[in-house]
């Protein structure tokens, strides 16, 4: 398990081996980790050298700290393929979870210049403002604010808003979506994302901007999104 006369440092040998209970299931999803005065005695090796080890699986999302309680393993990130267009309720199924929201905000209101010009609207003209926090299996995964023109998806309602937009559009209305043009960059939360998304203030984020196209090109809805960098990543396979 610790080779002390291999040329692999020691802290790069007790992290593959925690990656590997882990990924046996020995050590669990938010099960509490050994101490580290544990291993230390487990594989007389120095905390210090155990201490470096844990740091860099923390620094990977392997692990997670908690103030007062010891370090945990932490929840499999949800992976999500940088091709094809879904909706956050159609991953989450895709993947086994079950999806669910809370909805923080349903409002009918003007559109401002920048959400005008994205979804190719008049300033002023009415745009559903709907704010939700999207769970997975009940974990909060995502803080989402989404703008959509009245005109084009009539009928939204605080009921139906807080289900399956694309399903609604698709089935209630018979339109087609048809593609999303999207950007995503790193940050790290503030403090309305570390309440509503579960985390500590300045853990890292994913913001992520989402402007959606019906299959005449018409743009029906622009999304902005909050996810947490500890339970989501995206993935994308790149051909030659």
């Amino acid at each position: 398990m610790i080779n002390k006369n291999s040329p692999v440092p020691i802290y790069h040998q007790l992290e593959e081996y925690i990656k590997q209970q882990i990924e046996n299931g020995v050590l669990e999803e938010e099960s509490v980790i050994p101490s580290e005065r544990e291993f230390a005695e487990r594989f007389q090796i120095s905390r210090m050298t155990v201490r470096q080890a844990i740091n860099n699986l923390v620094s990977e999302g392997f692990l997670k700290r908690q103030k007062g309680r010891g370090t945990f393993v932490t929840k499999k990130k949800v992976e999500q393929e940088l091709q094809g267009m879904t909706s956050f309720t159609e991953d989450m199924l895709s993947r086994g979870m079950n999806p669910s929201n809370i909805l923080l905000s349903f409002q009918i209101i003007p559109a401002d210049k920048k959400s005008a010009l994205a979804l190719r609207i008049e300033e002023a003209d009415s745009i559903y403002k709907i704010k939700r926090i999207r769970l997975a299996d009940g974990a909060p995964m995502a803080l989402e604010t989404a703008y959509i023109p009245v005109e084009i998806v009539p009928g939204l309602t605080e009921e139906n808003s807080n289900l399956s937009l694309y399903q609604y559009i698709e089935e209630n209305l018979a339109l087609s979506i048809s593609e999303a043009t999207q950007e995503i960059e790193a940050s790290t939360a503030d403090t309305l994302d570390a309440e509503t998304l579960e985390i500590n203030i300045g853990d890292p984020i994913l913001l992520i901007e989402r402007i959606s196209y019906l299959q005449e090109g018409i743009p029906f809805e622009l999304v902005k999104s909050t996810f947490r960098a500890d339970r989501y990543r995206f993935v994308h396979t790149m051909k030659r």
